[in-house]
């Protein structure tokens, strides 16, 4: 089947020479927009969220921007880095085609992990040949290989759990003949960045009569543009006036469970840590969750005016603070 190149550079709006930092705020920008947990018309943003996360999955990772640049034009062509699908397609086995998954075939292809053993004819010969058996000896039956894929899980889905809908394609290369089955997913709370889910029987038919293989889809945690994920815990940086850093604050901040406010303490510097328990990530279904942390980040303002500049230059002749002296010293 044929599979369609996605230029990520496009979806994203950048040059292909842009900095990790281009990356970082092309994808925050179009993802306040069309990420399912802050977009109005969710339904509409769904499918434009998904190929912006592709695109910030693999461009924002060295390792495969390098690989994507490296397929260049030529991508599809023999020789040109192509490598076989979720399923091992194109090594004589079934090839498999995933729907609802949250990742293209193109990415399937290129940068998944999934994997799968697919049924080969010369297994299916050999079946056959042990089943021509005397009368009175079992038949030879196999069980069906499991197959893997990834699936993009949002963090809402990884906090309260979701059902999806996914199809799957199945060609068969022997035969020609290609057939699509849809059924449900429950995606559990807690479900993290790599855990595997199976599903039972949706894997490679059996030979002989024996029972089908699994599916195993490994859980992708989508970027967020407000939170990031480390473990179970999730880290959000909050901006703050010069002034709300010295005098201290009452700020809003978001969670996956709402807004809330936090008290900025006093003399709180760029890079302190506010920790809220529980406001994390699950650990397992109905487990305790991990935390969230609020990041500081004080952010000067550009362009004063000139009242602005009288009381900043009067607080730089009575302040004693020196910012460049060495802990310990005192004044």
């Amino acid at each position: 089947m044929a599979v369609e190149f996605k230029d990520y550079y496009k979806t994203l709006g950048i040059a292909r020479d842009a900095s990790a930092d281009d990356i970082k705020k092309a994808f925050r920008k179009l993802a306040r927009l069309y990420h399912p947990d802050v977009a109005k018309d969710k339904k509409g943003a769904e499918a434009k969220f998904k190929e912006i996360n592709e695109a910030h999955e693999v461009l924002s990772d060295a390792d495969k921007r390098r690989k994507y640049d490296e397929l260049g034009a030529n991508w599809d062509q023999a020789g040109a880095g192509r490598r076989p699908g979720p399923s091992g397609a194109g090594s004589g086995e079934e090839e498999f085609h995933f729907g609802g998954t949250g990742f293209s075939d193109f990415f399937e292809r290129f940068f998944g992990q999934g994997r799968g053993g697919g049924v080969d004819m010369d297994d299916i010969l050999r079946g056959a040949r042990r089943g021509r058996r005397p009368a009175g000896e079992p038949e030879y039956a196999e069980r069906g290989s499991d197959i893997e894929g990834d699936i993009l899980v949002t963090l809402h889905e990884a906090l309260h759990g979701s059902m999806r809908s996914l199809s799957l394609r199945r060609t068969d290369p022997h035969r020609g003949e290609t057939e699509t089955e849809t059924f449900k997913v429950r995606i559990p709370p807690g479900a993290q960045e790599g855990r595997r889910i199976r599903v039972p029987g949706k894997g490679s038919p059996g030979i002989g009569g024996g029972p089908e293989g699994d599916l195993y889809l490994r859980v992708r945690l989508a970027a967020h543009p407000d939170f990031q994920v480390r473990g179970v815990d999730l880290f959000h940086d909050l901006t703050v006036a010069p002034w709300e850093a010295v005098l201290g604050a009452r700020v809003e901040v978001p969670t996956l469970s709402g807004t809330i406010k936090l008290t900025l303490p006093p003399g709180s510097n760029s890079g302190r840590q506010l920790r809220v328990r529980g406001q994390g990530l699950p650990r397992s279904p109905g487990g305790e969750r991990g935390d969230f942390y609020v990041v500081v980040n004080i952010q000067v303002p550009e362009q004063i005016t000139a009242e602005e500049r009288e009381a900043w230059e009067k607080l730089a002749r009575v302040s004693r603070f020196d910012a460049r002296a060495k802990t310990g010293d005192a004044e």
